[in-house]
């Protein structure tokens, strides 16, 4: 008896503090902490990320590039046969060299501007029949030289594009995953609050079953009723009582999911807070589908899959096609023994070339290509027309459901009053003896249900709100945008 009681102490205390520390979340503490520990967020978010580096890298490769290349020392010898005078002779070879080189892309014409200099030092010596050869000195060569792609489509341009569709691609998920995620945070966050009013209701439940019985214990006693009256009574005193630890485990059960979705440890103690009281919000179904069909991003995501395939095309039709090119350098070479007269002799190398690429027969290949690449646009184009009925279908759907909800919550309301005030003049007369057990239990149900039903009805009306946000991605609520601010901080691209 010693030792039972600190345990029993020390169990309370450990029961006191367990329950202070459950954490009570509203539903905007809920979806900051599922944005954050989301791995599906986390890996959109790490998507757009990179897409953003790799367009950097392309911006970055429009500018003037530099390059250095140095050999500071090089040494070769060999024995070589001339064919020329049937002889071998010996060369040996020193020296050392720089090159020094900018290039500048040019995205309007898709061509490239080379500046190269290349300057060194040799030594070289050889010896044939007993005949020694020397030469050293240094040299130097500078040139401009330009190369201009003709009659094709601009590559660099069309890279550049699809590096930015790319990015905006991976910001339309990641905005598409953030609002999913809301959508799905408001469901469990509802369901978990509507499992925690279904104990509280079923506690009233319980307690009215309570108050009952100890009436009928106390006429049975009184010989004022059967002694089957307190039967029925305590049956329904642990019916209601396996109703309320029914409740708790689907409440746990709720509150399990809701940590898993979150990203809360499920051994975290959580209870939610929300106000679920009626507000009627005004929508306007011609302002949701405009908005919808205007900023819904699944529209944005086929408008850039349709670009994507206008793209192909292009590349596609510059399959065995014509095409010609144009390379014009200007340069200035010298060379001499003193560093100081390299130039005092310079030799001028100009340069022109044109090539022209002229496909013959290729047995139809290009024109198959191409036409599956058209295929592919019509494809598209179907799928943006099918994507604009479905979101005008789906908004009309919800504006339906909202009308039709805001009906059943009058309704919902006006039966909890009549079931409350029906339980209440029955139990007065169940207190007189003019019901019998069985009939009260069915008026406590019937309020139970009906207490049940207008919660449900509330709940539904506030995500039904939150489907028309996401439908057609307008606040009505707060009449205001409802474009996530993740796609207006990222889609910001440089022309």
């Amino acid at each position: 008896m010693k030792i039972v009681k600190p345990l029993l102490i020390i169990c309370l205390l450990t029961l006191q503090g367990y329950t202070f520390s459950q954490r009570v979340l509203t539903l905007e503490e809920s979806m900051d902490i599922a944005i954050e520990n989301s791995p599906s967020i986390q890996k959109s978010r790490m998507n757009m990320d990179m897409n953003r580096e790799y367009l950097n890298a392309q911006l970055a490769s429009l500018k003037s590039n530099f390059f250095l290349d140095i050999t500071p020392v090089s040494f070769s010898r060999e024995q070589s046969y001339d064919n020329r005078f049937s002889q071998w002779y010996t060369s040996e070879n020193k020296g050392a060299s720089a090159s020094f080189v900018v290039t500048q892309p040019v995205k309007w014409t898709d061509g490239l501007l080379t500046i190269r200099n290349d300057f060194g030092y040799q030594d070289n010596f050889s010896e044939a029949n007993n005949d020694i050869y020397k030469d050293k000195g240094f040299n130097n060569s500078l040139y401009v030289k330009y190369d201009q792609p003709l009659f094709t489509y601009n590559r660099l341009k069309l890279n550049l594009a699809k590096i930015r569709l790319n990015l905006e691609t991976a910001t339309m998920a990641y905005a598409i995953e953030m609002l999913n995620m809301e959508y799905q945070v408001n469901q469990a966050f509802y369901s978990v609050y509507q499992k925690e009013t279904s104990v509280q209701i079923a506690q009233e439940e319980f307690d009215n079953q309570k108050v009952s019985l100890e009436i009928i214990r106390s006429k049975v006693e009184a010989g004022l009723s059967a002694q089957e009256e307190l039967l029925q009574g305590e049956l329904n005193y642990a019916t209601s009582e396996s109703n309320l630890d029914n409740s708790k485990v689907d409440l746990d059960n709720a509150r399990d999911q809701f940590k898993l979705l979150i990203g809360l440890s499920l051994y975290d103690e959580i209870s939610v807070v929300s106000d679920i009281d009626f507000k009627l919000i005004y929508v306007n179904i011609e302002k949701a589908i405009e908005n919808g069909l205007s900023q819904r991003l699944e529209l944005t995501q086929r408008n850039i899959d349709l670009k994507m395939a206008e793209f192909d095309l292009t590349e596609t039709s510059a399959q065995n096609e014509f095409r010609g090119d144009v390379s014009l350098s200007l340069g200035v070479m010298g060379n001499d023994p003193t560093f100081g007269n390299i130039y005092d002799k310079p030799t001028n190398s100009p340069a022109l070339g044109i090539t022209f690429s002229i496909p013959l027969f290729d047995w139809g290949q290009r024109k198959a290509n191409i036409r599956a690449a058209e295929i592919n646009i019509e494809s598209k184009e179907i799928d943006l027309t099918d994507q604009k009925n479905n979101i005008i279908i789906n908004i009309r759907s919800t504006y339906r459901n909202l009308q039709n909800l805001v009906s059943q919550i009058d309704i919902a309301k006006q039966n909890e009053k009549n079931a409350q005030l029906t339980y209440e003049i029955n139990l007065e007369r169940y207190q007189n003896g003019d019901l019998t057990s069985i009939d009260l239990q069915r008026f406590q149900n019937q309020l139970s249900e009906k207490k049940t039903a207008l919660v449900v009805a509330l709940i539904n009306y506030r995500l039904e709100i939150i489907n028309m946000k996401v439908q057609s991605l307008w606040d009505f609520e707060n009449n205001t945008s409802f474009i996530p601010k993740e796609l207006q901080e990222n889609i910001k691209l440089e022309n």
